[in-house]
């Protein structure tokens, strides 16, 4: 699993994303005389107590995410907040699909099983191109295990909320070993935005 955070929104006027989220909290209170030098963390501390979180949607995180399997961008797409762009299995062909062997497959006797499998689903799917049916039909045969691509953009405030319920021990173990490097990345840029996130699930066990 490859993830990399390839965007974090800059502002012409706040190039710091966290003086973007202050400038328009403060906007709501008419305050933004009050910036200061150092004034944003605090700041956002407050209107994380206040419940009061439309500043965050001012700026967004965008990652480059490889390597998971469609089963775990199913899961990741129901984040309706924000934007996807996922390599294509009509276009694409999957003839030599890479694959995500889940932990719980181990020991040489369910490797194998598994293993066989994606082989012979390899092979009927190149059996079936070859015989003429089109790659957004041979598609169908294609596992959850199949490997993908994709580009997600989140603002802050659904980043937020994504962690928490993605972070939870209950959280499928894929998606929540992306979401522990996802918020890695994210916390470095904007750390007052997230810490408290990251000391909740993460503090004792950095990703």
């Amino acid at each position: 699993m490859q993830v990399k955070l390839i965007g974090f929104t800059r502002g012409t006027d706040f190039e710091d994303p966290e003086r973007l989220v202050e400038f328009a909290g403060r906007v709501c209170h008419r305050s933004e005389e009050k910036m200061g030098n150092d004034s944003q963390r605090e700041f956002i501390a407050k209107l994380k107590q206040w419940g009061h979180l439309s500043p965050l949607e001012h700026i967004s995180a965008t990652f480059f995410i490889r390597g998971i399997s469609r089963a775990c961008s199913h899961q990741l797409v129901r984040h309706r907040l924000a934007s996807y762009s996922q390599q294509s299995q009509r276009y694409v062909d999957e003839s030599s699909f890479e694959y995500v062997t889940p932990p719980s497959v181990n020991g040489k006797e369910k490797e194998k099983i598994f293993r066989e499998t994606m082989e012979i689903i390899k092979d009927q799917y190149g059996r079936l191109v070859a015989a003429g049916v089109p790659q957004e039909d041979a598609r169908y045969l294609l596992p959850n295990a199949c490997s993908t691509a994709i580009v997600v953009t989140m603002n802050a405030r659904e980043l937020r909320h994504f962690f928490q319920l993605r972070l939870h021990p209950s959280a499928q173990w894929e998606i929540r070993e992306m979401a522990k490097t996802m918020l890695s990345l994210v916390k470095e840029r904007a750390p007052s935005l997230f810490e408290d996130i990251y000391a909740k699930y993460l503090g004792d066990h950095p990703a």
